[in-house]
């Protein structure tokens, strides 16, 4: 009698402890070390760029801050940084350090050559909607992408723009791949925001094909942007 009578409430309160530790520690990626040592890299709570709207579900989620990057309009320049308005109207705060470089074009500048109006692509580290800057460049070079019209703004209720276009990776599955850091992410993110811009990158996975998914949030679409390994873009999905 004793064990009957307590069976279904142990029953309940095990199902619900199973539902919880689903929501939690889901494993999405893993993350590349500077000793070339993959990490997991695990969701235990939403993540900062889940507070930026359009931010695409998580896939590939990180447990901090990952090397990404924006490009926009400045506006708003101090002494700590600036303002950056992307195409689709995400504002992004930008901060620069003591080994921040700056490029005018294709030519080595300083941070004076920031100003309200101008044209800026930044790569840095990105925590939802702030990207402590490694590099900004002025009035980049190929900028004017002809896709650039097909990156859809988020907006708030819409529903979601599901289409996928050029070459996605056969064996490609969201939440897998390893966040890459430095010259390679930098690149990466470069080339995806050439072809793409309005959002902003917030991490670069490195695929099991070689080549690297871009993942982008503030956008309705595309959340994921292939770059292959000559860091060329082939295709887009949401």
């Amino acid at each position: 009698m004793f064990s009957h009578r307590f069976t279904k409430p142990f029953a309940i309160a095990a199902s619900a402890l199973v539902l919880a530790g689903g929501s939690y520690g889901i494993v999405s990626a893993t993350a590349s070390t500077g000793s070339g040592t993959a990490t997991t890299a695990s969701s235990t709570s939403a993540t900062s760029a889940q507070s930026v709207p359009g931010s695409g579900g998580g896939s590939n989620a990180r447990s901090g801050p990952a090397a990404g990057g924006s490009i926009g309009k400045v506006s708003g320049v101090s002494t700590t940084g600036f303002k950056l308005v992307t195409a689709t109207g995400q504002k992004v705060t930008i901060k620069d350090t003591s080994s921040t470089k700056y490029e005018k074009g294709t030519k080595s500048a300083s941070a004076s050559a920031v100003t309200n109006g101008k044209t800026a692509l930044v790569l840095g580290t990105t925590d939802s909607a702030t990207i402590t800057a490694t590099q900004v460049i002025v009035e980049p070079t190929n900028s004017g992408s002809k896709t650039a019209s097909e990156v859809v703004a988020f907006k708030q209720g819409a529903s979601s723009t599901s289409k996928q276009v050029g070459q996605i990776p056969a064996s490609y599955k969201q939440g897998s791949g390893t966040i890459v850091s430095g010259t390679t992410a930098n690149k990466a993110t470069k080339a995806a925001l050439t072809a793409y811009p309005g959002g902003i990158v917030d991490r670069v996975v490195k695929l099991s094909n070689g080549e690297y998914e871009v993942h982008t949030i503030a956008v309705s679409w595309p959340h994921h942007i292939f770059v292959n390994q000559s860091f060329k873009v082939v295709g887009a999905n949401d």
